[in-house]
């Protein structure tokens, strides 16, 4: 791939948010997947070759990742609790390379043929790895979802594709306070989350304040704006789908979400 270099650093900088958003939950963290994105780019400057393979920018930039990803032996970052090290060890069992190619298909929307240019696979083995990875969630132990969404279609929409792939819901909040005392009384295993709600309060707010009670609580917030929390200037979530988000993409990352069981702190 070739290309000016100010523009493709321009290409760079709009791709990055959403290399972000794939490393984070890809690794179930912040910390660890701003971690890899900044390898990445590291590795870019430091030999432009890694680029090579990819017909475009975006395609080129997730290529580059995968080659450290995969250098890396797919590691997580360890904790105190010991959380991630047993996420490690359930990701050995998984067929390698079905969650990247599913992660890189719904949430990052990719067509199956920039999927193979990133794994370096062939596009039927691309094809495969994603319907591997479906089955693999589909034997996921089903567990407790607490959604936060103000707009009443979307929150039932959300209702019914938790409940579809076996979770269940323990109740639907439209206020930040609403979502407070619904998460302390039914403690949910995870928590679904728009940012803006009905009386202006966020859902940032909320989940901070469910943080405090419940640390190791999973997150993912939905917001037009996905961007705008992919800074990786302050505590962000690992966890983050875009309105307009398809059923596809709600289902991964509630599998993903479901996988690590710790969340930063975040900021408004």
């Amino acid at each position: 791939m070739t290309t000016d270099a100010t523009s493709f650093a321009d290409q760079v900088g709009q791709n990055l948010p959403f290399l972000r958003r794939y490393a984070r939950a890809l690794t179930g963290s912040q910390a660890s997947g701003d971690t890899y994105a900044a390898a990445t780019l590291e590795a870019i400057l430091n030999d432009a070759t890694v680029l090579d393979g990819a017909t475009d920018t975006r395609t080129a930039l997730f290529r580059a990742f995968h080659k450290i990803w995969e250098s890396s032996g797919a590691q997580v970052d360890s904790d105190e609790t010991g959380l991630l090290g047993a996420v490690q060890d359930r990701m050995e069992n998984l067929t390698r390379g079905a969650r990247e190619a599913l992660l890189l298909n719904t949430i990052e929307e990719l067509p199956v043929s920039s999927i193979a240019q990133i794994m370096d696979v062939s596009q039927d083995e691309a094809q495969h790895l994603i319907t591997v990875a479906r089955q693999e969630m589909a034997q996921d132990a089903p567990g407790r979802v607490m959604i936060i969404e103000d707009e009443a279609i979307i929150a039932m929409d959300l209702d019914g594709i938790v409940r579809a792939i076996g979770h269940e819901v323990t109740g639907i909040a439209r206020t930040a306070k609403a979502a407070v005392d619904l998460g302390r009384k039914t403690k949910p295993d995870l928590v679904l989350a728009d940012i803006h709600l009905a009386d202006d309060s966020s859902g940032i707010d909320a989940v901070n304040t469910l943080l405090e009670d419940f640390t190791n609580l999973p997150v993912i917030f939905i917001t037009a704006y996905p961007e705008r929390l992919l800074t990786g200037e302050r505590p962000e979530p690992a966890f983050l789908i875009s309105k307009p988000y398809t059923e596809a993409q709600v289902r991964s990352a509630v599998s993903q979400a479901l996988f690590f069981s710790s969340t930063a702190t975040l900021t408004a």
